[in-house]
């Protein structure tokens, strides 16, 4: 396959297989209606999310938990940094509401990067996960986590108590790009989190995303899936960076759908042993058919 790294020109155009309608549809408005009237705010909206018309039909959406206001600024990300208000002890219960109104079965909760807590939030999703376990208690999780600066340890002991969930935390991008996508992070620190992780849960699958399209060459994408193998990650989802705001980074290259098969076939080649590889691809995108606990 030709290297994917590309200059800034090709992002002037949006291809045709990035294109999709406007959302529309019973469900979606449903759904749209049951997050705004408990006031959840969803990684969806806030994101740009270019799947949500297709998750929101089909009844299912991934919630952000304490606030919208994040305590990093990184530059691929719509997310608004700032000093964000303390944790809402309302909101395990206006979660839990939401999930018996949309009745779902499988939950996805992603969270802000909380570098003012102590626990960087850790107990903020298990109070999350526990309220909306005590009401549905056949609801299967999926966790979304920041990389837990400073506090890895006590945070996954504070999570341990909500098992079983699948443990998601993503990679992002390649380590050369850190310094101009993602300032805050630390891509060893994010290796870590997941091996460490790994090694304090039981038979919990750990899954990370990594998007393409930044300006990232061939020979990384592979070494940075080789790194997350490395720490017995099982699950890649691997996607198209589209720009989610006018002060996000510039898309460098839109990549072809085949090159996303491409990934695909050399991520199960690695071992993994779920993988999303697509254009539309995001980390909690089609969570709920990937659900093996």
């Amino acid at each position: 396959m030709p290297d994917s790294r590309a200059t800034s020109h090709n992002s002037r155009k949006l291809p045709s297989w990035l294109r999709r309608p406007l959302p529309a549809g019973e469900s979606f408005i449903h759904t749209e209606q049951v997050l705004s009237s408990l006031n959840l705010p969803t990684i969806c909206f806030i994101a740009n999310c270019p799947n949500r018309g297709q998750c929101w039909a089909s009844g299912t959406a991934t919630v952000l938990i304490l606030g919208g206001i994040c305590t990093r600024n990184c530059k691929f990300c719509s997310v608004p940094a700032g000093k964000p208000a303390p944790p809402d002890p309302t909101e395990p219960a206006r979660i839990a509401e939401m999930a018996k109104k949309l009745a779902l079965k499988y939950l996805v909760i992603t969270s802000v990067d909380r570098d003012d807590l102590p626990d960087g939030g850790a107990g903020h999703f298990r109070d999350c996960i526990n309220e909306v376990r005590r009401q549905r208690p056949e609801m299967k999780f999926e966790i979304l986590t920041p990389d837990f600066h400073n506090c890895q340890t006590d945070a996954l002991k504070i999570l341990h108590e909500t098992l079983p969930f699948v443990f998601a935390h993503n990679i992002e991008t390649v380590p050369s790009l850190y310094p101009l996508a993602r300032a805050g992070g630390d891509y060893q620190r994010s290796l870590d989190l997941l091996r460490l992780a790994k090694e304090t849960y039981d038979n919990v699958p750990t899954k990370s995303s990594i998007m393409l399209g930044l300006g990232e060459t061939d020979a990384e994408v592979e070494q940075t899936l080789k790194d997350l193998r490395g720490v017995a990650c099982n699950r890649i989802t691997i996607g198209q960076y589209l720009k989610p705001s006018k002060n996000s980074l510039e898309v460098v290259q839109y990549i072809p759908p085949e090159k996303f098969d491409f990934w695909k076939q050399k991520a199960f080649q690695l071992g993994f042993s779920w993988v999303c590889s697509s254009p539309f691809a995001r980390s909690s995108y089609l969570a709920e058919q990937e659900n093996t606990l």
